[in-house]
């Protein structure tokens, strides 16, 4: 790396590099809502998170997920692995319930309506399952 004691370029310039890269990747790095003064004031901070994380219910859940599956399954002959879907075996039966119904209404009323089938059935059949806090069938149900 020396040639009588002094440093090569190329030394130097291995050493020196990733120190340059650390400082550039370092500089944008400052407190959250810290101003420039040459850029003039700060947007305000983000909005305090005291009122805590949204988070969706049970019932909600299993209506977004049933939902999302019915539609899927709707055209096909099968249904699938209740497990791979992600879904209780509840879920599952509240899924095969749905799918059948829309079916028929499908046929009779077109497509608009089993989609308007699904939405309401699953939203009916999943807050009545949850309406408790967590089904009462057992863990597998």
């Amino acid at each position: 790396m020396t040639t009588g004691g002094t440093p090569t370029a190329g030394a130097a310039a291995r050493l020196l590099g990733p120190a340059l890269l650390a400082g550039l990747l370092t500089a944008g790095c400052g407190s959250p809502g810290a101003a420039d003064a040459r850029s003039g004031p700060s947007a305000p901070p983000p909005s305090s998170p005291s009122a805590g994380p949204s988070t969706t219910s049970p019932g909600e859940l299993c209506t977004r997920v049933v939902a999302h599956w019915a539609r899927e399954v709707l055209d096909s002959t099968s249904y699938g692995d209740y497990q791979s879907m992600g879904l209780s075996n509840g879920q599952y039966d509240i899924l095969r319930t749905v799918v059948d119904a829309a079916r028929t209404a499908r046929k009779h009323q077109g497509a608009s309506a089993a989609d308007e089938l699904i939405d309401r059935e699953t939203a009916e059949r999943c807050a009545a399952r949850y309406r408790p806090g967590s089904p009462t069938e057992g863990p597998w149900q």
